[in-house]
């Protein structure tokens, strides 16, 4: 079994407010739980305006799939005129 994570620090253009913030972050996520079946969640910067951290996580059977979801998910996210990534991390673990 193979467990992959993401995590991405995103500066946020529209964030001149907690609630215009929360409703750019919580349509990215919904967004990338529908398209790609994947969990997650807002994990760091939850009180600060232009910024926010987003965890994704999937598992799978095989890396490959894992490795090629992530990168579509990350891709998904960099492509919303919304935010710009500013560090993007991500691992896939065996156990």
């Amino acid at each position: 079994m193979f467990v992959g994570i993401c995590r991405m620090d995103l500066l946020i253009a529209e964030g001149h407010s907690l609630k215009e913030k929360r409703h750019v972050i919580k349509s990215i996520v919904q967004r990338l739980q529908k398209r790609f079946n994947v969990s997650v969640a807002e994990v760091g910067h939850l009180d600060m305006l232009r910024r926010a951290e987003i965890g994704i996580a999937i598992v799978s059977n095989e890396a490959i799939y894992l490795e090629k979801k992530i990168s579509e998910a990350i891709t998904f996210v960099e492509w919303d005129g919304r935010v710009d990534a500013i560090k993007i991390e991500k691992e896939i673990f065996s156990l």
